[in-house]
């Protein structure tokens, strides 16, 4: 606590503060220049005038002396974590734990545990992690990199952050969009996972006891599975037929198959046959956002307690189930096939293997989707990101591979049940977690508990990768609508999940798993691929990848050219090919959406293209839209929106060296305010804003 006496202002008059190293500065609309003294300074703002004795002005000044904080004019240090908040007008992760946790939680999804083993079987086992770890170089590290350490920069969200190069807003609009739409029915997902949590508090397993819903096609045996995977996330086969839109006869299925489809999905013929919400998996939707909106109410400070349980709980499942899987018959068998003798080194000869792994690396990662750079952007200013990528990226590939063999160990040993050969119990996508594994899971002794452990590993890993993407969210609406919406976080919190969850209700309906895939299939696909490729062009080519590293060494120090050397032949050349060539294959290579052999129909296409067009639009238009308001030529146009605005920059002013020093003195609509010290000894905390100083912030 300081003594001080405290400038009474009138806040709605005051424009902006900008900060020099010698002076204070109220600038209204007549800018009022003031000098400084020998025993303090004094101040005339909108005519009303006041004198400070605070000897280390700033740091010791006080906004205004009428505000809780402030007392007979005596400046009070608050206690709150807020107090030692870098930025204080946005937040600060809490610690660099939380920072880290919550990102290892956003990339660490459910395609670690039902799409990564499955592909590494497919494309020759322990061969796969050769192509696997080359793309990771290649093209999941640069990006990841590279969102990281621009949202961090600058401290804003996937939309804002694009004030370095103002053409491309549109690509942070299509971020945010794709993250909105892939939260809709990533959540659904979540519902499953919950049902079959709750279903597993009862002994018999419901999947393992076929007599209540069985009949002469229900089948105790697996069927042989002719498993393609169309889509690169969880897309897969089944073997029931529905032609037209009535169900027909289907070869035998086992109860677990029979379960999911037609107990919990009371799956319809197509999606044209909508058919009523399910109450059950309604409510579990409800429960799911509501976990969300719960764990988001005060945004990072509140998640980031969260993912101390949410982002290490599904190690301590996956090596619970790891050390039981290889105490059972069969699991050698299951994890030769997955990385052992069974591996196929002359695989690494089919392209097909190496499109498998960049996708697998790419989408894994969860590059593209705004979340990195949301996350990012309340790390504080000198914070190593390039650190914390590697340790992310790693973790999460370390988690796929050890994903595997809890995975497989169990899958062998309901081969080994089933006198069976592996290949014909291995599944991918939705038919491995709510068919395959529950089904083996059912053969354990004891087999809800197992059960249990394991589908709320599959709830907490889906819920940390929808805390990012409501983060996503709310971030970009209040980086874009600080002064409407700083405040209001929590009331964002609860619109944007109320209203994800209407939209998502028609997922929950007999035609529910029909919708899922529509979505999923269109809007997380090759969309990202994109909005990634014009990333890179645009901080690569349009900002400049010299001037990029520059911004990054003003976080984590000077490197030496050797460095940079990869880092930037991949920003500027290899990754951007990489991603081309993904991209061509993935349009050259598309085909209509499918569920089993059922086919949609042509409106549903229709309306997938419709969600992928609405997406994207949004970069041409914005584009177009610059380049309307910008003056000038037609060449002078293009300069003005391919090059940095005045905001541009890092968001604190103590932070603004260098070629932002000179920028901001040159300015005038720089709004700026009074740096924190970092210490106990501040009286008094400020912000650098793209609004008018908002001095309710100040305490």
């Amino acid at each position: 606590m300081h003594a001080c006496t405290c400038l009474s202002v009138d806040p709605e008059k005051v424009q902006r503060v900008v900060l020099n190293e010698q002076r204070l500065i109220f600038r209204e609309s007549e800018a009022v220049l003031l000098q400084k003294g020998d025993e303090g300074e004094s101040f005339a703002v909108g005519g009303v005038g006041a004198n400070s004795n605070c000897q280390k002005l700033p740091l010791n000044f006080c906004i205004p002396n009428q505000h809780p904080g402030v007392q007979n004019g005596v400046c009070q240090q608050k206690d709150d974590s807020s107090s030692r908040d870098e930025n204080v007008e946005r937040g600060n992760w809490a610690s660099k734990r939380e920072y880290i946790l919550s990102m290892i939680g956003y990339a660490v999804g459910l395609g670690n545990v039902w799409r990564f083993p499955y592909l590494a079987y497919r494309n020759g086992g322990g061969a796969f992690l050769i192509p696997y770890f080359i793309m990771l170089m290649v093209a999941g590290l640069p990006v990841f990199l590279m969102e990281c350490s621009l949202g961090q920069f600058c401290s804003q969200g996937p939309i804002n952050v694009w004030m370095a190069v103002p053409i491309m807003q549109g690509v942070g609009i299509t971020m945010v969009l794709v993250s909105s739409l892939v939260a809709i029915y990533y959540n659904v997902i979540i519902a499953y996972s919950i049902y079959y949590m709750f279903a597993s508090f009862q002994s018999p397993l419901p999947w393992s006891n076929y007599a209540i819903w069985s009949d002469k096609n229900c089948s105790l045996t697996p069927r042989d599975n002719g498993s393609s995977v169309v889509n690169t996330m969880w897309t897969t086969e089944q073997n029931t037929t529905f032609p037209g839109a009535n169900i027909s006869s289907a070869p035998a299925q086992n109860p677990s198959e029979r379960y999911w489809n037609e107990v919990v999905l009371q799956r319809s013929g197509g999606l044209g046959e909508t058919g009523e919400i399910l109450r059950p998996l309604g409510l579990c939707l409800l429960l799911a956002w509501v976990l969300i909106g719960g764990a988001l109410y005060k945004g990072i400070k509140s998640s980031g307690k969260v993912v101390y349980f949410t982002a290490t709980f599904p190690y301590v499942v996956l090596f619970v189930l790891l050390v039981r899987g290889l105490t059972l018959e069969g699991a050698r068998d299951g994890i030769q096939y997955y990385i052992g003798s069974q591996s196929n080194l002359t695989k690494l000869m089919e392209a097909e293997v190496w499109r498998d792994a960049a996708t697998q690396i790419f989408y894994s990662l969860s590059v593209a989707w705004g979340g990195l750079t949301a996350l990012s952007s309340y790390n504080k200013f000198k914070n190593n990101c390039y650190k914390d990528c590697i340790v992310v990226c790693l973790t999460n590939c370390g988690t796929s591979i050890f994903a595997g063999f809890a995975i497989f160990s169990i899958l062998g040993h309901m081969a080994h049940v089933y006198e069976k050969p592996v290949p014909e119990v291995v599944e991918s996508g939705f038919a491995l977690a709510f068919v395959a594994y529950p089904e083996a899971l059912s053969k354990l002794p004891v087999s809800p508990l197992w059960s249990i452990l394991f589908f709320f590993m599959l709830l907490t890993l889906g819920l940390d990768s929808q805390f990012a993407s409501i983060e996503t969210i709310t971030t970009s609406i209040q980086d874009a609508f600080p002064r409407l919406f700083r405040s209001k976080r929590f009331h964002i919190t609860v619109a944007t999940c109320a209203i994800l969850f209407l939209i998502g209700l028609p997922c929950v309906t007999r035609a529910g798993i029909y919708w899922v895939k529509l979505l999923d299939h269109f809007c997380a696909g090759w969309i990202l691929l994109v909005t990634a490729l014009l990333e890179l062009i645009g901080l690569s080519y349009i900002y400049g990848a010299n001037r990029f590293i520059k911004d990054i060494e003003m976080m984590i120090g000077t490197r030496s050219a050797l460095f940079w050397l990869w880092w930037r032949a991949c920003w500027l050349f290899i990754t951007p090919c990489v991603l081309s060539v993904i991209l061509v294959w993935s349009l050259s290579s598309f085909t209509p959406p499918t569920y089993g052999s059922v086919v949609y129909p042509r409106w549903g296409l229709s309306l997938g293209w419709c969600l992928l067009t609405f997406c994207l639009i949004w970069i041409p238009v914005v584009s177009m839209w610059k380049l309307w308001k910008a003056e000038g030529s037609l060449w002078q146009r293009c300069k003005v929106v391919c090059t940095p605005t005045e905001k541009w920059g890092p968001y604190l002013e103590i932070h603004r060296t260098e070629r932002y020093a000179q920028s901001l003195q040159m300015s005038p609509s720089m709004e700026m305010s009074a740096p924190s010290s970092g210490s106990g000894t501040s009286c008094g905390l400020a912000t650098h804003t793209s609004e008018p100083v908002n001095y309710s912030t100040l305490f």
